[in-house]
């Protein structure tokens, strides 16, 4: 994969769509090629034909979470990193039932400033990988 900006692909899936839309224009401005949905169930026909390099999951989605999701993600498509982000304290429960399965995601708390979800997505594409982001409380 190409380590040039724009043609890096990141999916958002957050069922706010005035936050979605605006961290879409926010990624778009800086270079990035994105896709944007409003529930897990409209990312999953997307993937078919669109593959994110990155997928911004809020947690707390209608029906299917954004845990949920990312378990999709890195059975189907592990080259695709999953960040998850969430404003909900009760999301701890559900990580802790993912990390006791042997999943391990990142979680930025929101409200996040662009330039927190800016560094997270270069750090998740960069050659060595993902480091530590500050975490939902």
């Amino acid at each position: 994969m190409s380590g040039r900006v724009g043609e890096r692909r990141i999916l958002i899936v957050e069922d706010e769509q005035v936050v979605a839309d605006t961290l879409g224009q926010i990624l778009a401005t800086s270079g990035y090629q994105i896709r944007v949905v409003y529930s897990a169930e409209d990312a999953l026909p997307l993937l078919t034909t669109w593959r994110p390099e990155v997928a911004i999951l809020d947690v707390m989605l209608p029906k299917m979470n954004g845990i949920e999701l990312a378990l999709v993600l890195k059975e189907n498509f592990p080259e695709c990193h999953a960040l998850l982000f969430s404003g909900q304290p009760s999301v701890e429960v559900l990580m802790q039932k993912a990390r006791s399965e042997g999943h391990d995601f990142e979680v930025l708390a929101k409200p996040v400033h662009p330039s927190v979800m800016l560094e997270a997505i270069s750090t998740l594409l960069s050659p060595t990988g993902p480091g530590s982001y500050p975490q939902v409380n």
